[in-house]
């Protein structure tokens, strides 16, 4: 993009606004890299980032993002086999849990129902590290200190340290309270001089007290001893010393190395975090100035609904209504010096470079900002000394220098154009570059002050006039701009309302043609019916809004109620089943036990009955006459079944009953069988085999079980039922599943509301043939399937 553009239009002190929104550096460093764009799809993901940014910020408040450090020169220190400090390493370690704050801070957002998908995105590529973040919380305590808990080695040599040192001065604090040394010393204390202990020895009594001299006063009156006593206790500590500096260099590069097997991710993560702080600056700075993502077109079209210059008081500015594109390409601008002309012109570049640069701009919804090749704008007076170059000349090369390079597909902004020379022959060489860019079709707005260029708009296609509304009697402008309007100077008003005297003004309206005050008079009239339309206009909108919004509050009642009358049904029904089911279960509970009681009744009567005959029978074998051979159950069977074992199936032949072998024969050849409900012995040769009738009943159920087995699916799918008739087709299905000895089976119900798949798990956690249930995995069905386990 031009740079003098972006200089003239202070496209840099939006971004200093942006970069003062970052949390580093490294998001600053992007910010300052900031042009605008001219692909309409990378602008498009830019405005995305800014809307999902913005929105994230005002639901859920400021995001963790301070702490992101450069720490890219870092890794690559441990990936050469450096080892790094306990200041670095703390450095890196607030990087690396920023991208474990934001991984959690993001982790309620569900991916099917995410809002955010650029924002989510860098979220989900983050590394968590979470291993090196607590090696290094837990070995380095500041920036110059590694932990006791580094190392188990660290702890006890630091352990034997401070017992050495309680030996040393323990020895000292026997050698300076001892009368017999007090003349030697001068004072009596313990000091350090080379990093060994020493006492401070009088330097007349050197020869009488043995030891080492490490240094002096600066008097040379005292002498720094190390007594010989303790010599080899501080070499001791010496000693102990450089095993725990070999030790803390060791910890230090078990942690760097680490962060080498890490690298690339460490420094993904950084690339990451700092576009991160980037995007959310965005957001941070559309919220300040109540920005609004724009309607993006190529088609050159510019609808700004109450723009205002983001560089000016949000509670002074007086918002800018300016379109261009869909009836004219070129914009002339008229009015008094100070009625906003320039800063309406500056408005329009800056908010189409900030939309560009993928920022939101200070205006309201359903504005619309075209793509651009180029902005060109010659604005404001940089007439050069040093170039002998005048107003006119210093507009002139500029002017020039645009008609070279401009587009149809360019914005040009021209701020007084043919000012600063004669105005016959100024206005003349205005109207002919505009006529020039016309033809081009690229996109213009001109602000002047000549009456030519007035009367240029009015005849010329795909030229519109525009003006700034100035108030005569407040001698005021109110900023406003009117497109449709030519401006009328009002240098009679202003002059006579200063105090000039009429005949003056009446002298100096003799100068002017018929023709000029005749045009003067008409941009009066136009003025003012303008206002009055305006003024219609605004009535009309508030009323139509008042309408809207009434028709929005009956709609949303109206919604209100059918949503309140249907859950009301849903609900009737729901309890109308829960009702009918639990019926059903008592009524078939009190159903079973009845069963059950006629069955243990029927039975406790015929055993009482059988044992009465079985009496009865005994009674009167009894006197039958001995050697009477013929037995109560006469029939014989022509062919005795051979082997019999129990669970065998048998014939009665004098009953015609069939029954189970119990215990097989005895050696009288009776055999203990269950017909029914009775139990009795029964010779063998008083039954028959029932293989084959038995089998016949066996294929029989066979043929049914396999009939169900072979009808029956894996599944069963719900979609597009309610609720009711889902439970009436689950329960028969499952019924039918269980007799097919299915192990597992798949309800599907999808996602939807969630209501189906609710009620169906309801109905499953007391279901007969249930024996457990789960959500369907990820290849199954997901959420939108149940997996149940039958008994």
């Amino acid at each position: 993009m031009n740079e003098r553009t972006l200089r003239v239009l202070e496209y840099t002190k939006i971004i200093d606004m942006l970069a003062d929104k970052c949390t580093s550096d490294l998001g600053k460093d992007l910010v300052k890299k900031l042009k605008p764009m001219k692909d309409i799809n990378q602008i498009k993901i830019a405005q995305q980032e800014t809307s999902e940014t913005e929105s994230i910020l005002i639901k859920r408040g400021n995001v963790p993002l301070s702490g992101i450090n450069d720490i890219i020169p870092l890794v690559k220190s441990t990936e050469i086999g450096s080892y790094l400090d306990p200041g670095q390493l703390l450095y890196l370690k607030d990087t690396l849990t920023v991208a474990r704050r934001l991984k959690t801070f993001f982790k309620e957002e569900k991916e099917e129902n995410n809002e955010y998908p650029i924002v989510q995105g860098l979220i989900n590529s983050l590394n968590i590290v979470k291993d090196i973040e607590e090696k290094i919380k837990n070995s380095i305590l500041s920036e110059t200190e590694v932990s006791d808990n580094a190392s188990n080695e660290l702890k006890n040599i630091r352990r034997m340290i401070s017992s050495k040192h309680d030996a040393i001065r323990t020895r000292l604090n026997s050698i300076i309270n001892s009368p017999s040394n007090q003349k030697f010393l001068q004072d009596s204390i313990i000091t350090i001089r080379q990093d060994r202990y020493v006492v401070p020895v009088k330097q007349e009594y050197r020869s009488q007290f043995p030891g080492l001299i490490h240094d002096q006063s600066s008097t040379g009156a005292t002498l720094f001893i190390e007594p010989m006593v303790i010599v080899e206790l501080n070499n001791e500590l010496k000693e102990l010393k450089l095993q725990e500096r070999k030790e803390i260099e060791r910890i230090l590069m078990e942690i760097s190395a680490m962060i080498a097997d890490r690298g690339e991710e460490i420094k993904v993560n950084q690339t990451i975090l700092q576009r991160l702080d980037f995007i959310f600056a965005k957001g941070k700075l559309s919220i300040s100035m109540k920005g609004i993502e724009p309607e993006l077109n190529q088609n050159k079209q510019i609808n700004i609904k109450n723009g205002r210059h983001p560089l000016l008081k949000a509670d002074e500015v007086v918002p800018t209504n300016i379109w261009i594109g869909d009836d004219f390409n070129t914009l002339v601008i008229t009015g008094p010096n100070t009625g906003g002309k320039t800063v309406t012109l500056k408005t329009v570049g800056l908010l189409s470079l900030m939309a560009q640069s993928g920022l939101h701009v200070p205006a309201d919804y359903g504005t619309k900002l075209a793509v651009y090749d180029e902005i060109y704008a010659d604005i404001g007076d940089e007439q050069s000394i040093e170039q002998s170059l005048s107003t006119f000349s210093s507009h002139m090369v500029n002017i020039v220098e645009i008609l070279k390079k401009v587009t149809s597909k360019s914005l040009v902004l021209l701020d007084e154009l043919g000012a600063g020379t004669d105005p016959t022959e100024g206005a003349a060489l205005a109207m002919s570059i505009l006529n020039y860019l016309k033809d081009l079709e690229c996109s213009v707005i001109a602000t002047t002050h000549y009456s030519e260029l007035k009367q240029y708009a009015l005849i010329n296609e795909k030229v519109e006039n525009a003006s700034v509304e100035f108030d005569i009697k407040t001698l005021r402008p109110t900023y406003r701009l009117l497109i449709g309007v030519p401006g009328k100077s009002n240098a009679f008003e202003i002059s006579k309302r200063l105090g000039l005297s009429d005949e003056i003004i009446e002298g100096a309206k003799q100068f002017l043609t018929s023709e000029n005050i005749e045009f003067e008079d008409l941009l009066q009239n136009i003025e003012e019916n303008q206002r009055s339309a305006e003024k219609d206009r605004e009535e009309a909108k508030a009323i139509r809004l008042e309408a809207e919004n009434i028709l929005d509050d009956y709609l949303k009642k109206k919604e209100k109620i059918e949503r309140q009358e249907e859950n009301l049904i849903k609900q009737a029904k729901k309890e109308a089943y829960n009702i009918i089911k639990e019926a059903k279960e008592e009524a078939e509970l009190i159903i079973e036990e009845l069963r059950q009681l006629k069955i243990e009744a029927e039975e406790r009567e015929i055993n009482r009955k059988l044992e009465a005959a079985r009496k009865q029978m005994d009674t009167k074998l009894g006197s039958l006459a001995e050697g009477f051979e013929e037995k109560l159950f006469t029939k014989t069977s022509k062919k005795p079944p051979k082997n019999l074992k129990p669970g065998d199936t048998v014939k009665v032949l004098s009953l015609n009953q069939v029954g189970h072998v119990i215990d097989p024969p005895n050696d009288n050849g009776e055999v203990f069988i269950q017909v029914g409900i009775m139990k009795m012995n029964i010779h063998i040769s008083n039954l028959e085999s029932a293989d084959e009738k038995e089998s016949k009943i066996q294929k029989g159920i066979s043929r049914i079980v396999k009939k169900k087995t072979s009808n029956i699916k894996m599944e069963i799918d719900l979609r597009g039922m309610d609720l009711e008739e889902s439970f009436i087709e689950v329960d028969k299905y499952l019924d039918d599943a269980y007799l097919a000895n299915l192990n597992e089976v798949t309800i599907i119900h999808g996602i939807g509301t969630g209501v189906l798949k609710s009620g169906i798990k309801q109905m499953l956690k007391n279901h007969r043939h249930v024996k457990k249930y789960r959500d369907g995995k990820y290849g199954e069905g997901g959420a939108g399937v149940t997996i149940v386990q039958l008994k």
